[in-house]
């Protein structure tokens, strides 16, 4: 046994030492995944990934019946809380008495790469709720890699899969996804 999951278990257990050295170990890499997502969203986001970590933390450790089974089931569920403080942010952002989908750019800071805009984040998070209900697991590694940004073999080691299985079934979330996203947008 690793010593996050140890640690997680004495969380579970109300060892308050436990809560303590948990952040620490769990910190850098939250904050990575954090900083790889955040690299992909639109220039001037008022977001940062050090935000982005705090907030999917006090979302994690909020409720106090909050028990953790795993390594696996914590990522995922640090996973979730980042997709839905990016998925509130895209709503907040989009709503009339925030500017609509109005949108300040200065010259300069233009870029050529295209960040995923609001919409079609939209889009996506109704399309992942819709596969989740049809295959969950399926969900969750497309939840660490797309909103978490983790890689394939560490989206793996997360679930306890193989590499192997974790390309087979991104390759089929991602057409799943990809032919539900475009049904949406043809609606």
């Amino acid at each position: 046994m690793n010593d996050l999951t140890r640690l997680l278990q004495a969380v579970d257990q109300g060892d308050p030492k436990a809560a303590g050295e948990l952040l620490p170990l769990v910190y850098g890499e939250l904050r990575k995944l954090a900083a790889s997502k955040m690299a992909k969203e639109a220039p001037g986001q008022t977001l940062q990934p050090t935000a982005l970590v705090h907030e999917a933390w006090l979302r994690l450790g909020g409720g106090a019946d909050q028990t953790w089974e795993s390594r696996a089931h914590f990522f995922g569920a640090a996973a979730e809380a980042m997709r839905r403080i990016l998925i509130e942010n895209a709503r907040r952002k989009r709503a009339a008495r925030h500017g609509g989908g109005q949108e300040r750019v200065q010259a300069e800071q233009v870029e050529i790469s295209a960040p995923v805009p609001d919409d079609q984040m939209l889009a996506i998070d109704e399309a992942l709720h819709k596969f989740a209900a049809q295959d969950n697991q399926k969900a969750e590694l497309v939840k660490l890699r797309y909103f978490a940004g983790m890689t394939i073999e560490e989206a793996a080691r997360v679930l306890g899969i193989s590499e192997a299985t974790a390309k087979r079934w991104w390759t089929y979330a991602r057409a799943w996804l990809h032919a539900e996203v475009n049904q949406c947008t043809l609606r």
